[in-house]
């Protein structure tokens, strides 16, 4: 490209560097995204500063980065006068005497003697005709008065409204095209390594992940805030922070919404929140799975209390969507106080270690409270909430496996309480035997074996997806398929504290009992449990209030339910794993199963305590008496034979014998 200068400044190409601003803080600022993107086509390096910056901070500028141009915008003549006054304490400055300065826009039907003043004044170049004008430009040269210092030019300009030249089509879709550019590209590439070198993905390389390719549909990408104050005028980025749309996960619909940490911080407020509450409504009228993910800093504290509203908005339609359709949150960074509580209302909490944190207050304002020293991952990692607190039902190493794991839940859930979770053929034959489970569960009931093997054994293709994994680990909860279906499981697993139920297992028994009923999901119950684990601890925490959760949660269950006693099953723990006193429609037991008030040995010291303490041999009569306590009401037949269980099966049978059962009670 070239053009002819009129006075002694070298042509506009031969700068590398230039400044991007407006005058006017009513002027369309999405004009600056236009002419930054044209200039880094045309080879700048381009500092934005964004609209309305004070003459002496634009000079400061200036000064700092020493650019090779400084181009402005101005529509429909707003903020002209602002350009003039600002160039000449420009030329005042020095180092600044040489700097070429280019102002354009939409100067409208005064544009002409806007031109003759902002030429007098100093600027070196005028451009019309808004962007489009500049993009002719930088291709062609064409469309742009050069002239020398204090030379008064008059361009060619329409004087009415209806001389106007009309702007095609074509013209607007390269500016729309231009500013998805800008949105899809983000901040600064500075942001974007900085977010790399936490070993965290961007939010859109998220979305990739995460969705079914080409399938992400956006809404609000050019939302800004109406926030001043604090300079939050002079930074108005397109998003504000949260990318938010819906997509397809395995063909099937979803809602998203994804904090951007490159901008503010990922803090919200509140047009931030409206974008979030506008994804919830959609989902919750579409009747689709809702996916956050957070990597944001709480509250925009610039803001103030609309941001707290805005969290307010998101908690009311957390509650008022639980179990009507699915809402899964993903922690991706470190998220405080609101940020926290939604995540904690929604169904399933996903969170990667060293990255991801969540706490209502943060090591800060502990440190400065209470004295205490703590980090952000001692007090909210990952390691924390998967195994001490239970918020984090599903704990990674890394982003990518975290995101796939979610597509895979997703897989087994269905897109609303409306619906049946999905089926797929089932390669697994659903009456394969069982025959290594005859060596794999000792007959002693005081010895101890892994449930998850057991589990493993019976479902399809030996795929179970487990939740809370770290987390009271004596009870497994987890999703798997029979013959296609998908099943809720939870068991008893006496390699963890025997299998007792206790606070912590009683709790996460409970919520994933009501996941599964909410959500269609029928449960099996596979029992292997000595009672509720005592001491002061449990009692003093709560342990009848928890274990009357668990027991409320099997009651209330209405989807199909079957238990399988593996084992011991005594006292009100047997009860309280569905039992058929409770509603389990249907109840089995292998011939291991011994099914009692107590342990014979508890018992026969309670019935017998006399006859032993007088016995000549005391531990020999209680050898006895235990004995005789076990014959008579713990035989493997005693509760078939009063109808408290269905059948007693072969364990070989166990699959097939769900597979059956499963199948009759589909239409529940």
């Amino acid at each position: 490209m070239s053009i002819e200068p009129a006075g002694v400044r070298p042509p506009l190409r031969t700068g590398r560097t230039a400044i991007v601003t407006t005058f006017a803080s009513d002027a369309h600022t999405w004009n600056l995204v236009f002419l930054q993107l044209l200039l880094e086509e045309a080879g700048f390096e381009v500092t934005n500063l964004g609209p309305a910056v004070p003459d002496e901070e634009l000079i400061e500028q200036c000064l700092r980065h020493r650019p090779d141009l400084l181009v402005t915008s101005s529509v429909n003549g707003h903020g002209y006068q602002d350009g003039i006054r600002l160039i000449k304490k420009l030329r005042t400055v020095a180092e600044l005497e040489e700097l070429p300065v280019v102002i354009g826009g939409k100067l409208g039907i005064n544009g002409a003697s806007y031109v003759e003043e902002l030429v007098a004044a100093g600027f070196d170049m005028v451009f019309e005709d808004g962007t489009a004008a500049f993009h002719k430009l930088l291709k062609t040269g064409d469309g742009m008065k050069r002239v020398a210092p204090g030379e008064r030019v008059r361009p060619a300009v329409p004087t009415t409204v209806d001389e106007l030249p009309p702007e095609g089509m074509r013209e607007r879709v390269i500016e729309l095209e231009l500013v998805r550019e800008s949105v899809l590209r983000g901040p600064d590439p500075a942001a974007t390594e900085r977010q790399h070198a936490k070993g965290k993905l961007t939010v859109r390389e998220r979305l990739e992940i995460l969705l079914d390719p080409g399938t992400f549909m956006e809404v609000e990408a050019l939302r800004k805030h109406q926030a001043t104050g604090f300079g939050m005028e002079r930074r108005r980025p397109h998003t504000d922070g949260v990318v938010a749309g819906w997509g397809r996960v395995h063909g099937r619909e979803v809602l998203v919404y994804a904090h951007d940490f490159r901008i503010f911080g990922g803090a919200l407020g509140a047009a931030h929140a409206e974008k979030i509450h506008k994804v919830m409504d959609l989902a919750a009228t579409a009747k689709v799975p809702l996916i956050s993910l957070n990597d944001g800093a709480g509250a925009r504290i610039q803001e103030g209390v609309t941001a707290l509203a805005g969290y307010g908005g998101i908690f009311q339609r957390n509650v008022r969507m639980s179990g009507v359709v699915p809402q899964i949150s993903v922690m991706l960074g470190p998220c405080a106080g609101g940020a926290a509580y939604s995540p904690a209302l929604t169904d399933f909490v996903f969170m990667v270690n060293g990255t991801s944190q969540m706490f209502v207050t943060g090591p800060d304002v502990v440190r400065a409270v209470t004295g205490e020293d703590i980090t952000h991952e001692a007090l909210g990692g990952a390691e924390v909430h998967g195994t001490r607190t239970g918020v984090a039902g599903f704990v990674y190493e890394d982003e990518r496996a975290c995101l796939n794991d979610v597509r895979y839940l997703l897989s087994l859930l269905p897109v609303s309480n409306q619906e049946l979770p999905p089926s797929v053929p089932a390669a697994d034959p659903p009456d394969r035997r069982n025959d290594v489970l005859l060596d794999l569960v000792p007959t002693d009931p005081a010895r101890s074996y892994d449930m998850a093997e057991v589990i493993a054994e019976i479902v399809d293709d030996g795929e179970f997806f487990e939740f809370h994994e770290g987390w009271a680990p004596n009870l497994i909860c987890g999703l798997a398929r029979f013959d296609g279906h998908v099943t809720g499981i939870v068991a008893n697993q006496p390699r963890q504290l025997a299998g007792v139920l206790d606070i912590r297992a009683s709790e996460k028994g409970a919520r994933f009992i009501q996941m599964c009923d909410a959500f269609n999901i029928p449960l099996v119950s596979l029992v292997d449990v000595p009672g509720f684990l005592p001491g002061t601890d449990q009692e003093h925490g709560g342990i009848i209030r928890h274990g009357a959760k668990l027991l409320y949660a099997y009651c209330a269950a209405s989807v199909p339910r079957i238990q399988v006693i593996v084992r011991k099953a005594y006292g009100g723990a047997y009860i309280v794993m569905d039992s058929r006193s409770i509603g389990a429609d249907l109840s089995y037991a292998w011939p291991t199963n011994e099914i009692a008030v107590m342990g014979a040995e508890g018992a026969a010291n309670v019935i017998f305590r006399k006859d032993i303490a007088a016995a000549p041999d005391p531990d020999r009569q209680r050898a006895v008496r235990v004995e005789e306590y076990q014959r008579t009401f713990m035989h493997p037949y005693y509760a078939a034979e009063r109808g408290l269980v269905d059948d007693v099966i072969d364990p070989a049978t166990t699959r097939a014998t769900l597979t059956r059962a499963l199948s009759l009670l589909r239409a529940k």
